[in-house]
């Protein structure tokens, strides 16, 4: 890790209590698996998740994942989960629950189980060129029905049309919490609201975990750049 590294994350460790953690989970907590109902975070990682919470102003795993799913999947106390990419913040997310299940039933494509979004996954297709095509055209119905549809890692998302992000999710956390410092890390597209979310504080630390499937304004926007979810745990190790 570079001096320069270091010296960022000296600046949180040095004031812990005025600082607050947002970390996604897929891709940079847990490695991207085939299957997600199989992704998991190594037992090393858990471990400094523990230490983290007990030491830092807040410790948070903000995630397209349900938030219960997440904090169990991750199981460590002390943590706080935000899911559905922030829109478990808006009230009236709830009231499109029905409206993405109905939606789901009427596509020959299966979506991964979700409280307030639907995920297509298509790391598996025989033909992902195919497979994306046929998803394309999957987001153009979700947007002629009102809702919001975008391409992630191997992934589609459909989501409702409302406030609500993983940048709303920090903001709301900041504020929530007096957190003055923060250290910001993701692996995709939708980790970049989180990125901007912390653009005002007086010191903010954005960590990319990069891969070939991540975008390259990833990279080119993060303060400090690992290439696996191995690193990221050596990072945090140094908080």
């Amino acid at each position: 890790m570079a001096a320069t590294a270091d010296a960022l994350l000296e600046q949180l460790s040095a004031a812990p209590d005025e600082t607050g953690l947002f970390l996604d989970f897929d891709g940079v907590l847990a490695p991207i698996v085939d299957h997600p109902e199989d992704a998991y975070p190594p037992e090393e990682t858990r471990a400094e998740l523990r230490r983290l919470a007990g030491r830092y102003g807040l410790t948070s795993i903000v995630s397209g994942r349900d938030g219960d799913d997440v904090c169990s999947r991750v199981g460590v106390d002390g943590l706080v989960c935000v899911g559905s990419h922030g829109l478990e913040l808006n009230p009236e997310a709830e009231h499109w629950r029905q409206r993405l299940a109905d939606f789901a039933s009427t596509t020959a494509w299966p979506a991964e189980p979700k409280r307030l979004t639907l995920a297509f996954h298509y790391r598996q297709a025989e033909d992902e060129a195919a497979a994306v095509r046929q998803l394309e055209e999957v987001a153009d119905r979700a947007r002629e029905e009102g809702l919001i549809a975008r391409f992630g890692r191997k992934v589609l998302e459909v989501l409702p049309p409302l406030a609500g992000d993983k940048g709303t999710a920090v903001r709301h956390l900041i504020e929530e919490h007096g957190l003055s410092r923060a250290l910001v890390a993701g692996d995709d597209t939708t980790d970049l609201d989180a990125f901007h979310a912390v653009d005002g504080l007086p010191f903010a630390v954005r960590v990319a975990v990069v891969s070939a499937e991540s975008p390259p304004v990833l990279r080119e926007s993060a303060d400090i750049v690992v290439g696996s979810t191995a690193e990221f745990l050596q990072l945090l190790r140094r908080l």
